[in-house]
């Protein structure tokens, strides 16, 4: 028997599972374009040269951009540092992907004499490949509300740091700017870039913050920037309310957190009781067939 056909099948579907497995990993945002807004600027950088997998994935996204069904997560790609063309280019070659495993599968069965209708093979592609195009949109849903909560986590530093130069009488824009240049991680460089074009375009760096709040989706940035509004004016006043909302956003990561373990605890009760009935029904089998047999 030809056991090339098996193990292109065998070694078509393994990479497969691997993709999906990598896809459904958490992955920290890029860097890279955080390091680009912190230069002058603004958050508004010329385009970088695009490499083969974004040209390409551009070129798909001219295309299937307005078949219905397609949509791209622009704000959250934009938060995690990818360029659209290589989403495109992952949820194409993952539904090729779930088009052709089916197919490969069923060779090893025409070999062995097991003849199976033309449509199911083709019906199974299609399902699979409707799942693997949409996992990166899951994967990358999943991988931004880790970045914001990433970001919020960092946000309660950042306001504490804040708080601490508002108290030694520094004026609004030195405390914000010196709070975020004591940071090193991609949510400072973020502020960091937003308060740098301020600077720069000579616009109120609240109004810096707000922006960058509205253009990723971080409702706790844009509470802060509404505080700092009012800086100028009362900074005891100030001072008090940026430590309770520094208070409130710790609540907030630490009620999200309890919950969060709380439903990951629910998830093992139904595995962790089916298993204790399945050891109950071991022991008690010897004792139930010995008294059927007597």
């Amino acid at each position: 028997m030809n056991l090339l056909p098996v193990v292109l099948s065998g070694g078509t579907v393994g990479a497969g599972v691997a993709l999906l497995v990598r896809e459904m990993l958490h992955a920290q945002p890029a860097l890279a374009p955080a390091l680009q807004r912190t230069a002058p600027g603004g958050l508004t950088m010329p385009e970088p040269e695009l490499n083969r997998e974004e040209v390409w994935g551009r070129w798909l996204l001219a295309r299937l951009e307005r078949l219905p069904g397609v949509r791209m997560p622009t704000t959250n790609l934009a938060l995690l540092g990818q360029g659209p063309g290589q989403f495109m280019l992952k949820k194409v070659t993952l539904a090729a992907l779930g088009l052709l495993c089916p197919v490969l599968v069923t060779i090893p069965w025409i070999i062995a004499g097991i003849s199976l209708p033309f449509y199911v093979p083709a019906v199974v592609g299609f399902v699979v490949a409707g799942l693997l195009f949409i996992t990166p949109d899951l994967a990358v849903r999943d991988q931004a509300k880790r970045a914001r909560e990433e970001f919020a986590h960092a946000l309660v530093a950042y306001l504490d740091l804040v708080a601490l130069k508002r108290a030694a009488d520094a004026g609004p824009t030195e405390a914000l700017e010196k709070a975020a240049a004591v940071g090193r991680g991609w949510p400072f460089l973020y502020v960091q870039g937003a308060l740098r074009r301020a600077r720069l375009e000579k616009i109120p760096p609240y109004q810096a913050l707000s922006e960058l709040a509205a253009q990723y989706e971080l409702p706790a940035l844009d509470d802060v920037a509404d505080i700092m509004r009012g800086s100028a004016t009362d900074g005891a006043a100030v001072y008090k309310a940026l430590r309770a909302r520094t208070a409130a956003l710790s609540a907030e990561l630490l009620a999200d957190q309890a919950a969060e373990a709380n439903s990951a605890s629910e998830k093992m009760t139904a595995p962790g009781a089916l298993l204790a009935v399945l050891v109950m029904l071991l022991m008690a089998f010897p004792a139930v067939i010995r008294m059927l047999t007597v």
